[in-house]
């Protein structure tokens, strides 16, 4: 009976306990009490445990509810907000794969198509070889090729033949942007899926270059079609679109009548211009359509004396077909159809005019990642710096490509004229007096003179030299060939106090730094950054004024793997303040691949048509003995083209003039020498005999470093059936692990890495010579080196430990282990420098 009574009491308490917890857990808000708690969380989601008290103090209807509850509720609002955002992107995601697998289908089905198309043709054609005595009026092509009528870039006098022009160019844009009118293949190194930006196609057998695109973008059609249509907007290249016409079309479309400029992408070629209609309707279905093309030849159009400096190019039908998808975005499919008169440019150029590559990445593919980057900026998606509006610093890198577009170009509408040189062909000098009346605009401005501006500009083949690797080390290791050493002359004329321009100044600049990444593209395919510049005046009376120069920098095409894409490095000098309104005076490289359609398997390029560039500039030999080699090499050519912008004062034209010649020489020199070095090909005769002054050939270096390791260490860094010949240099230089030499200074410098050392540490053979072998280790690794120092200079070779290093880039570096033994020269009685090996390295 007792027993029974104190378990009903515990029983009792129990209840009571769990009843209190219960209200405790679980506490019912009015509304008054919520909306105060949701005030204090949109100011402050996570607060802290003194300010839910002040909470608790200051709102009176919160006065019966314990801080432990008000923080249990705040943990519960933070978890329903994570769960509503997840939710949406889930959401999100899903439409966007079931857009995109919608595309995919779409894409498996014209390819479909297109194989029952090819099995067709290639029915027919075995037919026709079997039968000697067939028809030759026979048609060849299956009913679903379209071909261009030849009376449609005729009757274009009057509205209703601009109609029945636009009809067809409707049709035949649609059959190319879905069907099969042209042979579409996929372009090289992208593939299609739900990560990437979207499927892009290249023509391979047709009249002209075409390129296609396809993608789901988070905006509406009308919005699509509203940007597209602003070339100047998003096609680097355009320099001026003109509606010179617009009427309806009587089915809710309009027909426009479009003049459209673009410049010339190197010196040596002449710009290109449109004259085309343009048509945008609304299909049935409910798509939106922007066709276009061109309506006749060079006699159509403006007849202006500006145009007199265009070649008038063809554009087949091309446009945008956008179609809406169910809960917003669009998917849009895009098609460029240009014949761009390859005949007007020097030979050694063609490939530039032949190539789908190149129209599929300056045209096509530019428009979609427009479109898909102002989507993500209207969503907040992109985040940049000093909190400026996207809009304001896409301006600037507008600004910046329209500017060096402007200089390369030199329209004489423009101001532009060309000035009598000393004879040499190689640097082109014109100027531009009209700009001297910007400084009137802004008083302010720092870039205000009285004479004009001056450009000195180049272009130039290179060989078997990457785009992509060639920008980011002029973007990286600005020293190599940024140094303003004029000569005296001209150091003298131009002293710092005639000029407020800072780029004018006599100066060597030690250093370059990044202070400010001001922005970047979704793919990383352009970056946006201010750029210091730490310069030393090379005039006496200048010692105490500052050298630094801020520049705005764009920098574009530094992905190795995008085909057929432009690399360019182009950049202003600017204020510190970097205003909205700054002036800007661009400079800078562009390197353009020269791969054509047809080039990939032929040798269509010899050595005496690279003169055809100019005559006066090194260009290195073909580094192979064999057809693969040679083969390889056409189709790693590419055209550079340089232009630097001067201001100047009316009365040393002249004198700025010369030094401008004189300084773009120097860079020319240098990037020659940059290019040779980080040629693929490594240490081909192009690097020249010698690594480093005062080093051996490499070859021989190559053989007394194997044989010293094989001396000290009595094994084999390579294997015995790869000592022979040029083998031997080909496989050290390919070697897995980092194998880098250094001199025996009292401060050891490398002289020599192999392909892996100089990916480990971020650099090529030319700025290596710059590395002190301490600046490599971090203090772990110094101290390990500076112990072992001794007996690897006694036993000839020692083991390091694993550790960490450095990249010139700032990068850390791990290693298993290092391995550094004594390089004997010939005579096995000298030490000409000593080796590492750094085994299974990786960036951390």
């Amino acid at each position: 009976m007792a027993m029974a009574m104190a378990q009903h009491r515990e029983s009792s308490s129990g209840s009571s306990m769990n009843k209190h917890l219960d209200s405790g857990k679980y506490v019912r808000y009015t509304s008054e009490q919520v909306e105060a708690l949701e005030r204090v969380y949109a100011e402050c989601p996570k607060p802290s445990s003194l300010r839910r008290q002040q909470l608790i103090r200051e709102c009176p209807i919160l006065s019966n509810i314990e801080p432990k509850q008000i923080k249990v509720w705040f943990q519960n609002r933070r978890c329903r907000e994570k769960q509503r955002k997840e939710s949406s992107r889930l959401q999100t995601v899903n439409r966007k794969l079931t857009a995109m697998n919608k595309l995919l289908m779409e894409e498996n089905d014209r390819l479909q198509k297109q194989v029952s198309q090819l099995v067709c043709e290639n029915g027919y054609m075995r037919q026709q070889l079997q039968t000697v005595n067939a028809p030759a009026g026979t048609d060849a092509s299956c009913d679903s090729v379209v071909t261009t009528p030849q009376h449609s870039l005729k009757d274009a006098n009057n509205p209703a033949g601009l109609l029945s022009i636009a009809e067809e160019t409707l049709a035949e844009f649609l059959s190319k942007a879905t069907g099969t009118a042209v042979d579409w293949v996929q372009m090289p190194g992208m593939k299609p899926g739900p990560d990437t930006v979207g499927i892009f196609a290249i023509s391979q057998s047709c009249s002209g270059v075409a390129a296609r695109a396809c993608g789901l973008v988070s905006l509406e059609p009308t919005k699509i079609a509203e940007i597209l249509k602003d070339r100047p907007s998003w096609f680097r290249d355009c320099r001026s679109l003109e509606v010179f016409t617009m009427f309806p079309a009587g089915n809710g479309g309009t027909i426009e009548l479009v003049y459209m400029q673009t410049y010339a992408p190197t010196t040596l070629a002449p710009a290109r211009d449109f004259w085309t209609l343009r048509y945008t309707t609304t299909l049935e279905n409910g798509n939106l359509v922007v066709c276009e093309r061109s309506l006749s030849g060079s006699g159509a159009g403006p007849s202006a004396a500006a145009a007199s400096q265009f070649v008038r190019v063809e554009m087949l039908p091309s446009g945008y077909l956008i179609r809406p998808c169910d809960g917003g975005g669009s998917i849009i499919h895009i098609v460029d159809h240009l014949n761009l008169e390859a005949w007007s440019v020097p030979e050694v150029l063609r490939p530039l005019y032949e190539s789908s590559k190149v129209v599929a990445q300056r045209m096509t593919i530019a428009a979609l990642r427009y479109i898909r980057q102002i989507a993500q900026e209207t969503s907040g998606e992109v985040v940049y710096g000093l909190g400026r509006q996207p809009a304001v610093l896409r301006t600037f890198s507008q600004r910046l490509s329209r500017g060096f577009n402007d200089a390369v170009n030199g329209f004489n509408d423009d101001g532009w004229s060309i000035i009598n040189s000393d004879g040499a062909e190689d640097v082109i000098i014109a100027v531009n007096s009209s700009k001297s009346s910007s400084s009137a605009l802004n008083p302010s401005n720092s870039l205000s003179f009285l004479g004009g501006v001056l450009c000195a500009k180049a272009s130039m083949l290179l060989q078997n030299v990457p785009p992509a690797v060639l920008v980011r080390f002029l973007r990286e290791h600005r020293s190599e060939w940024a140094d303003f050493n004029v000569d005296a002359y001209s150091a003298a004329s131009l002293k710092a106090g005639t000029y407020a321009y800072p780029g004018m100044r006599a100066t060597r600049f030690t250093g370059s730094q990044v202070i400010m990444p001001l922005g970047h593209t979704i793919e990383q395919e352009e970056l946006l950054e201010v750029v210091r510049l730490e310069g030393h005046p090379l005039v006496h009376e200048d010692a105490f004024v500052s050298r630094d120069i801020h520049l705005l920098q764009i920098c574009s095409g530094i992905d190795e793997n995008a085909v057929g894409a432009c690399s360019e490095l182009v950049f202003a000098p600017i204020d510190e303040m970097f205003p909205d309104d700054a002036p800007l005076l661009p400079s800078g490289f562009r390197v353009i691949p020269l791969e054509s359609k047809t080039s990939e398997t032929q040798d269509s390029l010899t050595t005496s048509r690279t003169l055809d560039l100019t005559s006066s500039l090194e260009v290195g030999p073909a580094p192979s003995n064999t057809a693969g080699e040679a083969s390889l090499c056409q189709n790693t050519r590419s055209v550079l083209t340089i232009a630097f912008q001067f201001p100047f004062d009316s009365n040393l034209q002249e004198n700025v003039a010369t030094m401008a010649r004189h300084y773009v020489r120097s860079v020319i020199s240098s990037v020659q020498r940059v290019a040779m070095a980080i040629s693929p090909s490594g240490l081909s005769p192009t690097v020249g005999p010698k690594l480093s002054p005062g080093s051996p050939e490499a070859l021989t270096l190559a053989h007394w470093i194997c044989q010293s390791y094989s001396h000290y260490l009595g094994g084999e860094l390579m294997r015995s059936d790869s000592l022979g010949g040029d083998t031997l240099l080909k496989n050290l230089w390919h070697h897995q692990d980092a194998i880098l030499c250094c001199s025996l200074k009292s401060m050891p410098v490398f002289i020599f890495a192999n392909q892996a050392g100089l990916d480990m540490l971020e650099t090529t053979l030319v700025a290596l010579q710059d590395i002190t072998l301490d600046k490599i280790f971090d203090e772990s690794g110094r101290k390990t080196l500076c112990a072992d120092f001794g007996k690897l200079m006694q036993e000839g070779c020692a083991y390091l430990p694993a550790g960490i290093c450095m990249s010139t880039m700032g990068r850390h570096v791990s290693y298993e282990q290092a391995i550094a033994w004594k390089v004997l020269a010939a005579d096995e009685s000298s030490v000409h420098c000593l080796a590492f090996s750094f085994v299974n390295w990786s960036f951390v």
